[in-house]
């Protein structure tokens, strides 16, 4: 497969066959991301795709999960996506099921026909970066949605039988805001009922818009000790059944399971991982590089010229 930047995905699709469809992000625009800084969106030509499907069937494949690439496949037109799930299912008719990252815009954009129709051709899973609770995080991070626009939308993908999972990030709130976020993001994620979530703790990058942000102390990032205990809180606070994927790249803790049978385990890994650092020196998730080859940073002072 020819792939043009970096796979990203959530971790429940790595059995599933990527597909790509785009390069880079539609959007692209949220404060804290380089996932897709450094490449040209465009969409791929039909013949392309086609291209890439035929060569897995040539070589034998027979994917049951499909999964659409990169980020915010969701936001192609609702006509493109089904020239690609006729493909698909032409080059597939075993395939179950297509999934792809979304954004609460993407889905704004699209009528409840059209997503009614996605959803008889095979879309299953979509992937909606939440990020956070608080509005005010949201419009500063410059996610394009509101608390009550993904309220909206959720239901909407619901009552076209589309599942919903949610990405959201520890940290994103600032320093302080921890505790705060988390139960914000716990009364959203109860009412709205996600079947996965993943929890990327926010990296903090030289190369995003945020970074002026920290530079001029608009922004003061919280350390991994308050993150991790915005993820307990969070995690305490869940009363849904769902899958929790929780990562801290930075400091190397993982922590996920079934809710709420796992809940008790994934609480007492915390406290072991909070204990650890609980009293240390503060630890920031500072990182330099292009992903997936981001660098750890070994201070503020050193690699951070704030000056």
């Amino acid at each position: 497969m020819n792939y043009e930047g970096q796979i990203c995905r959530a971790p429940m699709e790595r059995a599933s066959f990527m597909l790509p469809v785009m390069v880079g992000c539609s959007y692209n625009r949220c404060k804290f991301c380089n996932l897709f800084r450094h490449l040209n969106y465009r969409e791929l030509p039909l013949k392309q795709i086609e291209g890439e499907l035929k060569r897995v069937r040539e070589a034998g494949g027979s994917p049951k999960r499909i999964f659409l690439g990169d980020g915010n496949a969701f936001g192609l037109k609702t006509e493109r996506l089904l020239q690609i799930l006729e493909m698909i299912h032409a080059y597939f008719p075993e395939c179950m099921c297509v999934n792809m990252d979304a954004t609460v815009t993407s889905i704004r954009q699209k009528t409840d026909e059209e997503l009614l129709r996605l959803y008889e051709n095979g879309v299953r899973h979509l992937y909606l970066g939440i990020e956070s609770g608080l509005d005010d995080v949201l419009l500063f991070m410059e996610k394009d949605h509101d608390i009550s626009q993904a309220y909206t939308v959720i239901r909407r993908l619901e009552k076209a039988g589309l599942i919903y999972d949610a990405h959201i990030m520890t940290g994103v709130a600032g320093r302080g805001r921890g505790e705060e976020n988390a139960r914000a993001l716990a009364e959203f994620l109860n009412r709205t009922g996600p079947a996965h979530v993943v929890n990327f703790s926010m990296f903090l990058h030289k190369e995003v818009p945020l970074y002026a942000h920290i530079a001029d102390g608009s922004f003061i990032p919280a350390d991994e000790l308050e993150n991790l205990k915005e993820e307990r809180t969070l995690l305490a606070l869940l009363k849904t059944e769902l899958l929790y994927d929780g990562f801290h790249d930075y400091i190397e803790v993982r922590v996920r399971g079934k809710l709420p049978q796992d809940k008790e385990k994934m609480l007492e890994k915390l406290d072991q991982v909070i204990g650890k650092y609980e009293g240390g020196r503060a630890l920031y998730a500072y990182v330099q590089g292009e992903c997936p080859d981001l660098k750890r940073c070994g201070g503020l002072e050193k690699v951070w010229d704030m000056g």
